[in-house]
Formats: C-alpha cells, sequence, structure tokens
C-alpha cells in the first residue's frame, strides 16, 4: 500500500536561539515569532522585590493559558495556535518537557529529588490588578515521584569521570519510550509539521526474555525473522507462519467467516469479540507462542491467563489492530531494520518539536515562572485566569494545567464563602495507577552486536508468581544519549504498590546484568541466563514510582502524564480528545498551503 510520507529532516539541530532551530535546556525562553531574541527567564525562587523588577507579560490576555511543556500540552500548545488562537505557554522549570523530558544525570537527579518531597504552604498571594471581583486560591505542586533510590556502583575514577560527564548524558525521565514506525505519532509529526525538528535512529532488535534463564531471543516479527530464528521449532514455526496468514488474510477483506484455514478466511465476529488470549488458544497455539504475541507484539501488561489479577482483556479485534501495527512498521524506513525508532537526544525532543511549531504559529514561551495561584470569579466559581510567581495576573479563556498541580488543604479563610462544589471539582485528578520505572548506566550492551534494543519479560518469564510484563529498552551513544562506551538501560511495569513494581525492576535488571542490585528477602528470586561471563557491568542506577493521571477536561483542564506503555498511542489518543473538547468547532491541526508547511521531499530519510 503506498505511503503517504514526507521527509523527517536528519540534520543536527543545535543552536539555542532562531526558530527551527533546538532549544537548549540550559537556557529560559519567552519568546514570540516577532521577538525571537527576547529571552525572559526568572528565577525559579524569586524574592517579591526581585520579581517585581522583571517586565511583565505582555498581552495579558489570551484564547488559552498552558502551564507545563509536556508532550500532551505542547501538543495542545500547538495544536490550539495552528487554528489561530492566542496561547501563552509557561513552566515552572528552566527546561522543556516537564514528566516527559530528557535531562543530563545531575539534572535527573535534583529534578527526582525535588519532585518527591511533599509541596511546601503556598506564599501568600501578593495584590495582582486588585480586581475585587476574582477570588485567588492557591496552587501547589503534589509530587507524582516516590521511593526514589539512586546509586553509584562504578569505582571512584568511573564514578568522578562520570560526574564530570554529566551533560553527556541526556535521560528521559519517563523512559522506557519508543515510537512504532506506523503508528500514530508519527503521522501526527508529518500532519503537524513538527517532524522538520526532529532526527531518529531505527531500534536494532526486539528482543524477548525467555523462562528458566532461557536468556533473550529475538521476536520473530516478519516471515524471514521466523525461518532465520533457532529458538523455535519447525512446527512452531509453521504455526506462527500459518496465524500470521490468517491476519493478513483478514485485514485483506476478502473471504468468508470461518473457522477453516482456506485462502480469504476472516475472523468471525463472535471470535473479534472474544478475548484474545482465548482467540489464540482456540487456534491451539503453544505458550510460547502466545507469550510471544500476547507481550512482545501486542505489548500487553497483565497475564492474559490469570483472571484474577488480569485487569483489562484484550479483545481479539483489538489483539489484530496491535499485530497489525507491529507488522506495518517493521522495515516502513530504509534504515530501521525493526519496527521501532527513537529520537536522537531522547525522548524530550518531541515535545521541544511541538513548542517550536506553536512558537512559530504565535505561541509566547516563559520557563522558569511558576504559577501560585487560580483567579476565580466569586460569584459564579468560573476560572478567569493566574496569577503568577512575579505578582502577574494574566486572564484566559481556558487554562491547561500540569497535572501535578493541586489546590492545598486547608483553604484559605478569604475563600469562605467561595462555592464549595467548585472546589471538589477543582481538586479532582483521576489516579489510573503506578508505572515503576528503573534506569542503569552500563559498561557494555547486553547483547554484544547491539548498540539499541527493545526487551521484554513476559509474565511468569522470571517467576513463576510474576503476573506483569517489564519492558525495557536499551539506547547506545550512537543516539546522542551517554558518551561512547556506555548504554543506558530503561525498565518499566506497571505496578499496584511500590514494593511490588521496584521488585519485580530489579529482578529484571539482575537477569541480564551484573548483580549489584539488591533484592530484599521475600522478593522475586532472581533467575540468571546462561551468559553470565558477558553481563554488562552496572556503573550507576535509579528506581522510582510514577503515578499516572489521566486527562481532565473542564475549563481548567488536566493535561495526562506518561503512562506505562512503550509507545504514545494512547497519550496522544487523549490529547486529541481533549483539543476536540476544548475545541469542537477546529480541526486538530489542519491542513495549511503555507510555505513553511511546504516539504520539498516525499519520502522518510533516517539517519543511518
Amino acid at each position: 500500500m503506498a505511503q503517504n510520507k514526507k521527509r523527517i529532516h536528519n540534520k543536527i539541530l543545535s543552536q539555542p536561539v532562531c526558530f527551527g532551530t533546538k532549544l537548549s535546556p540550559t537556557l529560559p525562553h519567552h519568546f514570540t515569532p516577532h521577538a525571537a531574541d527576547c529571552f525572559y527567564a526568572p528565577s525559579f525562587a524569586m524574592a517579591e522585590s526581585e520579581a517585581s523588577s522583571y517586565p511583565p507579560i505582555d498581552p495579558t490576555n489570551f484564547d488559552l493559558i498552558i502551564v507545563g511543556t509536556g508532550l500532551p500540552e505542547s501538543i495542545l500548545a500547538a495544536a490550539a495556535s495552528a487554528v489561530g488562537k492566542t496561547v501563552l505557554h509557561l513552566d515552572p522549570n528552566s527546561f522543556y518537557g516537564s514528566h516527559f523530558a530528557t535531562l543530563s544525570l545531575t539534572d535527573l537527579t535534583s529534578h527526582l529529588n525535588s519532585h518527591s518531597l511533599p509541596a511546601p504552604p503556598p506564599p501568600p498571594s501578593t495584590s495582582g490588578s486588585g480586581d475585587s471581583d476574582y477570588a485567588v486560591v492557591d496552587l501547589v505542586q503534589d509530587p507524582i515521584y516516590s521511593d526514589i533510590e539512586i546509586e553509584w556502583h562504578g569505582s571512584e575514577d568511573e564514578t568522578s569521570k562520570m560526574r564530570e560527564d554529566s551533560r553527556k548524558f541526556n535521560i528521559d525521565l519517563g523512559g522506557p519510550r519508543a515510537l512504532f514506525c506506523a503508528d500514530s505519532c508519527i503521522d501526527l509529526l508529518l500532519k503537524s509539521g513538527a517532524e522538520q525538528y526532529l532526527e531518529f535512529k531505527g531500534v536494532d532488535a526486539s528482543l524477548v526474555y525467555e523462562p528458566n534463564g532461557g536468556g533473550l531471543a529475538n521476536v520473530p516479527d516478519s516471515r524471514g525473522a521466523i525461518f532465520r530464528d533457532k529458538n523455535l521449532s519447525l512446527k512452531e514455526k509453521n504455526q506462527l507462519m500459518r496465524f500470521f496468514k490468517l491476519v493478513q488474510q483478514h485485514l485483506g477483506g476478502g473471504g468468508d467467516q470461518s473457522d477453516g484455514g482456506g485462502e480469504g478466511q476472516k475472523i468471525s465476529e463472535e471470535d473479534l469479540d472474544s478475548s484474545f488470549v482465548s482467540f489464540l488458544d482456540k487456534m491451539r497455539l503453544p505458550p510460547k507462542i502466545k507469550s510471544i504475541l500476547l507481550y512482545a507484539i501486542a505489548m500487553l501488561d497483565f497475564d492474559q491467563d490469570n483472571s484474577e489479577v488480569c485487569k483489562d482483556f484484550l479483545k481479539t479485534k483489538d489483539g489484530i489492530d496491535r499485530l497489525a501495527l507491529y507488522s506495518s512498521s517493521v522495515g516502513r524506513f530504509p534504515n530501521a531494520p525493526g519496527a521501532l525508532i527513537y529520537p536522537i537526544y531522547g525522548e524530550g525532543e518531541l515535545p521541544q518539536a511541538f513548542c517550536r511549531r506553536a512558537a512559530v504559529k504565535g505561541c509566547i514561551y516563559v520557563l522558569r515562572m511558576p504559577v501560585t495561584s487560580l483567579l476565580m470569579d466569586k460569584v459564579t466559581g468560573c476560572y478567569k485566569g493566574v496569577r503568577l510567581v512575579s505578582g502577574q495576573d494574566l486572564y484566559s479563556h481556558q487554562l491547561i494545567l500540569d497535572p501535578s498541580f493541586v489546590i492545598p488543604s486547608p483553604l484559605s479563610s478569604s475563600l469562605a464563602d467561595f462555592p464549595r462544589e467548585k472546589i471538589q471539582l477543582l481538586s479532582q485528578r483521576e489516579l489510573k495507577g503506578m508505572v515503576a520505572r528503573g534506569i542503569c548506566i552500563t559498561r557494555s550492551s547486553i547483547k554484544p552486536d547491539l548498540l539499541n534494543c527493545s526487551v521484554v519479560y513476559p509474565p511468569r518469564s522470571l517467576s513463576p508468581e510474576q503476573v506483569m510484563s517489564v519492558r525495557a529498552l536499551q539506547i547506545g551513544s550512537n543516539l546522542a544519549v551517554c558518551p561512547a562506551g556506555t548504554f543506558i538501560l530503561y525498565f518499566s511495569t506497571v505496578c499496584n504498590d511500590a514494593d511490588e513494581g521496584k521488585k519485580l525492576l530489579k529482578a529484571a535488571m539482575n537477569a541480564l546484568l551484573k548483580p549489584v542490585v539488591s533484592v530484599n528477602s521475600g522478593s522475586i528470586p532472581v533467575v540468571q541466563s546462561d551468559n553470565e561471563n558477558v553481563q554488562p557491568i552496572v556503573l550507576w542506577n535509579a528506581f522510582y514510582i510514577q503515578k499516572v493521571f489521566k486527562g481532565k477536561f473542564d475549563s481548567m483542564t488536566s493535561a495526562p502524564t506518561p503512562d506505562g506503555n512503550l509507545n504514545y498511542t494512547d497519550i496522544l489518543d487523549a490529547t486529541e480528545k481533549l483539543f476536540s473538547q476544548m475545541y469542537p468547532d477546529q480541526a486538530f491541526f489542519p491542513k495549511t498551503e503555507t510555505p513553511e508547511d511546504t516539504m520539498d521531499e516525499n519520502g522518510v530519510i533516517m539517519e543511518s
């Protein structure tokens, strides 16, 4: 099928000032498309006398104010700017990306530690415009990270060298994360024009961890990969090939619905509406093949064979869609050998790319500018604006807040007459769950011939008690995220509590790496692979728990946090839904014909 593709520019974007170039994470910005060289950098912690010395933001009225430069917020800023809305984009941090940021080694440590502490009480609200029609509702940031462990394991010289080279590490706060070559994130980058600010490389291989210390095996994700796979028997290869053929025939749209294996076969509606795991059982696929399909290709979290722990059984029709996404991703781009690609310099480049697009369309950006309060109509209780730490009041029709912002309790005595139901509505955040995340810096690759690879540990691959998948992603120096000779390895798993999640991550790490990470008694036992002589040595590691909040729509919209998925599909779907709720009559990135949006080439070029 012909692909409607555009070129992804492969130039290195490294200058800190001009539009269309890399926004330096160390330089805060306050800029408009008409004054790209105007930078405004209020200190994060400023005294009232210092705050008043900074020039005010002008104008003071906007269609939309956004607080936080995470990926959903940045996409919404670019989408709203593209349809002519006036947008002010603020961030209390000194860098772009919020919870989707890519940070240096020391910055990551500082950020995790500072954002895991309880929020301090808000400072007394300074008078802004003096309009007595508005009630001032204080805001604080409630940490979404907890249970942080950071350890150094290298020699004294290695540790000293890593600290010295801290800024040579670009570490994702919300990893592991990658893009399928055919998923909606690629389409959105092309549709929005943000692709011109990004550069990608292919992830060399997708691996699956085999039970009982079997080590790593390639995911058989194509006809050639199936026949080359030495870990599959001839019978298993034939079974997998027949199943993939059935899926292709079903997606092709021809033939009758039946249970047979004839040409043009389609999967019945009854089967499509059943659980995917029961359909695979009906196809008489062996456990090994089922595990690969469910967890390494369809990327499911919970053990689908365990009805007591599985929170969400995937339907067959959705499972087929996931297989189709994976299959269509393999080989889509010339220099991407597998299904996944990763942005050079890290995940934080994605929100920066959308911020650039928003800025070109007129969005104003100010970093290091905390929002301290909401301005609410005293009579109706409706949102009217925000108050900055500088004391300035700004007004907008709608507001998007970083999900870490909350209203402290108890409320100020000045709000005694404010409608209680409005306060309760403002305080609501929908907690979806938690994700345990781990990061390792290693001295060598988990497979000697691979720089970049993804790994899935299916349920029960580490121990019989394991009921959740673990995902891992190794990124090497060729993606400009670490010095030569080192690798960054990300791990994640969804969890119900911190101890459960961290124990599982430590077991996954110790199964592949030299076991310097201690596993407490009562945890999942560690099953070592047979290749202990080539196991990488861990120089540094971090563990932490991240809360997952769902986006919420109101006059004050809350953006979603990073979830436990490997790709961005669910986050992008939630973001587009929020935009359609905010602006139901506007297109999400309408097609434009202006020169700045016109690309000359029509093929996607990946960095080789």
